[in-house]
């Protein structure tokens, strides 16, 4: 049995990948982060299922459609999400504060259909960091180039980005350029770069279920693609973090831009159910993984750096894929598109299933004012 606070020790954050009322109301959260949970990450899914799922919501609902009847559902989508993201960050404020704005942060994503435009993702970025209206909230872009560009936009800016739907080394290292050109910027203005903080979401289980579609057998029975590249990604990562320029902005006050492992939940059976935590343990990084995973994790985790481990095996894996016939790099390329294919698809169910809710509160009001009319 392990705790977060091992891994705390270990230089590793752990954020939670959920949100809904309920947690936010019956003091959940509060009691995971006095367990060492220190951020939340949300997506259209979590709150299609937080929102749908439940009557937690229909008050809120049925209070924006008396203010305006005529209100969308994007709107309301919009309002609903705000609302969470806010209480999310004031339970998280204390974290934010003691570790100095290192840690306790809640993101939000921007629409997934902007996922190609990278003005009005910038637009939209801004207009929900001034919704939200909180220091430690991240606005979530993904990592197209696109988005890339929103984000060296917003990171120059001082707006806090989680920079979403990485898979390859080559598209981390096109974020952390990205990251350091956006620092240079707000140098050379003279603003504060200490107050702007950024993670880059590396996707990773994802890439075992492409990978076993492609492979009649595995490399060897522990799912070791996804380590490998994540490794190798880590080492990039503390590689760069050595470099002069990024030397000079660290010692002006500048965070790193930690990498953030995401899709931890082990997707095939056959695997250990916190493999995706116990592999990927190591100093400057953050895992964020559903309740389900999280709770595998306190039961029957071990806490261990782990992400310097096995360096050269990692090189060998992936190299042992291109002599297989396996393009690691088109792997990665399809699993971007069907990543902000997935996310948008999930974004216009949350907001069909708005769509659904808001007509179902507001046929209940309906039918409630018509009993309160009637003749006695």
């Amino acid at each position: 049995m392990a705790s977060l606070h091992e891994l705390n020790r270990l230089g590793q954050s752990i954020w939670l990948d959920f949100i809904d009322r309920n947690l936010l109301d019956n003091g959940g959260l509060q009691r995971l982060v006095d367990g060492g949970v220190s951020g939340v990450t949300t997506n259209p899914t979590i709150f299609h299922k937080a929102i749908t799922g439940s009557a937690d919501y229909d008050a809120s609902i049925r209070t924006l459609i008396e203010r305006d009847p005529n209100t969308s559902a994007e709107r309301v989508c919009e309002a609903l999400m705000v609302a969470d993201v806010q209480a999310a960050a004031d339970v998280l404020r204390g974290v934010y504060e003691r570790t100095g704005g290192a840690d306790g942060y809640v993101s939000l994503e921007v629409p997934p259909d902007l996922a190609f435009e990278a003005t009005r993702t910038v637009a939209m970025a801004h207009h929900l960091w001034n919704a939200v209206s909180r220091p430690n909230v991240m606005i979530k872009v993904p990592g197209t180039s696109e988005g890339v560009e929103a984000f060296e936009s917003l990171t120059a800016d001082g707006i806090n980005v989680n920079v979403t739907l990485l898979f390859s080394v080559e598209a981390w290292q096109a974020v952390a350029q990205a990251h350091l050109r956006a620092l240079e910027r707000r140098v050379a203005a003279g603003q504060d770069v200490a107050k702007v903080a950024s993670v880059a979401s590396f996707f990773v289980s994802r890439i075992d279920t492409l990978v076993d579609q492609l492979l009649a057998h595995r490399l060897r029975p522990d799912g070791s693609t996804p380590f490998a590249n994540a490794k190798l990604a880590y080492q990039r990562f503390r590689a760069l973090s050595a470099e002069p320029v990024v030397a000079a902005a660290l010692a002006a006050g500048a965070r790193p831009q930690r990498p953030l492992w995401a899709s931890t939940s082990t997707k095939n059976p056959a695997y250990r159910d916190v493999l995706y935590v116990e592999t990927l343990i190591g100093r400057d990084t953050v895992n964020t993984v559903p309740p389900e995973t999280l709770n595998a994790f306190l039961d029957h985790g071990q806490a261990q750096a782990t992400l310097d481990q096995n360096l050269d095996q990692a090189q060998r894996d992936v190299a042992a894929l291109g002599d297989l016939g396996i393009d690691l790099d088109a792997i990665t390329r399809q699993l971007e598109s069907e990543g902000v294919a997935a996310f948008a698809e999930s974004w216009q169910k949350l907001l069909g299933g708005v769509r659904e809710k808001c007509a179902q509160v507001a046929g209940v009001a309906q039918r409630r004012d018509s009993r309160s009319d009637a003749p006695v």
